[in-house]
């Protein structure tokens, strides 16, 4: 029985996860500069210690309901090969310890199945994890 570490958050009342191999850094909201041109899930991109990062607001991306920025919002530096990207969230939970047996594949025949990777429940939560390369890399439908 395998175990993974993940970083908890919530998008609106659902509880998300992402694998923190993939997780550089969580960050509070900052300044960000708007993108001409760019998807409308693209919030813009900041000046994270020197390197200009793009900042994807995860709920538009994921086609969920929008909420108000509060001082929970924060946003998630991820890195997947030679891409970092932050994705925006309401609020981080905790990092966690999640059984690789107790996650159950995503089943779903919407296209945008491909960013779960599955279902984790863990302490009486269910936690959806989502696939960073997915995210990153997919082009917007």
């Amino acid at each position: 029985m395998g175990k993974i570490k993940i970083v908890a958050f919530k998008l609106g009342e659902e509880e998300y996860g992402l694998d923190i191999h993939f997780v550089q850094s969580i960050e509070k909201i900052q300044h960000m500069t708007r993108v001409p041109n760019a998807p409308e899930y693209v919030e813009g991109v900041i000046n994270l210690r020197g390197n200009v990062t793009p900042v994807i607001d995860l709920s538009r991306r994921l086609d969920l309901k929008q909420t108000a920025h509060s001082e929970n919002t924060r946003v998630i530096i991820t890195k997947y090969e030679e891409l970092e990207l932050g994705f925006m969230v309401d609020q981080v939970n905790d990092v966690m310890d999640v059984s690789t047996d107790s996650i159950e594949p995503a089943s779903s025949n919407d296209m945008s199945a491909a960013f779960f990777e599955g279902i984790a429940k863990s302490e009486g939560r269910l936690i959806i994890l989502l696939n960073p390369a997915e995210l990153m890399l997919a082009p917007s439908s």
